[in-house]
């Protein structure tokens, strides 16, 4: 979406998703996040968010440039918080399911909680 120039995106609403994009909002990878009801279904609401526009053509281009799914239904993986590292030298992040919650690796280290790793974003 980002790529085609969109500012937001819709996607069917649930407690999981709503939890990881507020987690990509701490993060500064989306602008903004919200609930809103489209054709009777509740919907989430993301604002997306673009950096410096470094083409020639003027276009802008999206904060966030990739996102690989680590943990899958049939391999799910794990980290300790001694084993959370830095995605993309500090300029990615990593998304986790704790105990505590949906948390960023950053949050998960300080906390000393460790969790089911469900993707890196960067």
């Amino acid at each position: 979406a980002g790529n085609a120039g969109h500012d937001r995106i819709w996607v069917p609403y649930s407690k999981l998703k709503h939890s990881i994009a507020e987690v990509l909002k701490k993060e500064k990878f989306v602008k903004d996040v919200g609930a809103e009801s489209k054709k009777g279904k509740k919907m989430l609401a993301i604002g997306l968010l673009f950096g410096e526009s470094r083409l020639p053509t003027g276009r802008q281009v999206p904060k966030i440039k990739g996102v690989k799914r680590l943990s899958k239904p049939s391999r799910r993986i794990y980290k300790r918080a001694s084993d959370i590292r830095a995605v993309k030298s500090g300029y990615g992040a990593l998304i986790l399911s704790t105990s505590k919650g949906i948390m960023s690796g950053h949050e998960a280290r300080r906390a000393n909680l460790g969790g089911e790793a469900l993707f890196t974003i960067w």
